[in-house]
């Protein structure tokens, strides 16, 4: 079975936890295990979030003065590479020693009219308290908005439309390389009026590429791999349950956050009406059972 198993961002980073080398490779690590499990007798393609990553190399280019900050397209790039080479290693320490891993830089296609240029939604860096938020927001034009009880920036989030890699992927994939790819929602670039591919100021949505890299990959499995082990109604309330198997007209008229649940559920149901396949939103320890069938919120027309 083909599989595109998308990491969030807990694979890489914890919330509340520093944003060090170390503990991003523990992250990763634990990550590795679980996606191990399910290698044999599978085609794996793992794409993965990188906004922490990317928000602090924006941060270490603006302390910088000698030059302009590099834009986030080249910053989405860095992370892309820097990622990927851990995910390839922590996994490689764990396959055997003939299974060949790669990372592919994979630029995908906006519409420079996207109307998500004009409203940022998606949060990229570290959490700020109020006050130094909007100190940020006042000093470097930044679009600030609430993340539980503390802030982040926010970018413009434009779909995707298309993946330039995605032959190379095929082909990869179709040798028996697992591949990595799509980090951060990929490289987010655009025709110009004169017809020429530059890169863009933003970040595209992880889970939204991801699905439209499973639809163009032909995979039988999309797995969105969380924090949580599914999708909930009336989530942190004495009422809230776990959806298990669902059509995508009931997910989609649940009301859910914007910055993290949202997207998710979009992508799983828009992967299950354009393939007739199913999306599972789940829990990143339980990769194993969701591709056995017995965990996560499914998702199936």
């Amino acid at each position: 079975m083909r599989i595109v198993i998308a990491l969030g961002g807990n694979a890489l980073l914890r919330r509340g936890q520093p944003m060090t080398a170390e503990n991003q490779r523990a992250n990763i690590r634990a990550a590795a295990e679980s996606i191990a499990q399910v290698v044999p007798g599978n085609e794996i393609v793992v794409a993965h979030g990188n906004g922490p990553q990317v928000g602090l190399l924006a941060l270490q280019a603006a302390a910088y003065h000698e030059v302009a900050p590099y834009p986030l397209d080249v910053l989405g790039a860095q992370t892309e590479a820097m990622i990927g080479y851990v995910i390839e290693q922590e996994l490689g320490n764990l396959l055997p020693s003939d299974q060949s891993l790669a990372t592919l830089l994979t630029m995908i296609e906006v519409d420079r009219n996207d109307p998500a240029f004009a409203s940022p939604t998606k949060p990229i860096g570290p959490i700020y308290d109020q006050e130094t938020a909007e100190r940020l927001k006042a000093a470097r034009g930044w679009a600030i908005a609430p993340d539980g009880d503390n802030f982040r920036r926010v970018v413009a989030s434009p779909k995707p439309k298309r993946i330039f890699e995605i032959r190379a992927i095929r082909s990869l994939v179709e040798r028996g390389t697992i591949v990595i790819c799509a980090g951060g929602g990929g490289i987010p670039t655009v025709y110009d009026e004169a017809g020429l591919l530059h890169g863009v100021e933003a970040v595209i949505d992880k889970d939204l590429a991801s699905a439209l890299l499973a639809e163009q990959l032909d995979a039988q499995l999309l797995v969105i791999a969380t924090d949580v082990d599914g999708v909930y109604t009336d989530w942190g309330t004495p009422r809230q349950a776990q959806l298990g198997r669902v059509a995508p007209a009931e997910l989609l008229g649940l009301d859910l956050p914007a910055g993290s649940m949202g997207p998710k559920v979009q992508a799983a149901c828009d992967f299950a009406q354009s393939t007739g396949n199913e999306a599972v939103i789940g829990s990143l320890t339980d990769i194993a059972k969701i591709v056995a069938g017995d965990a996560g919120t499914r998702v199936r027309t």
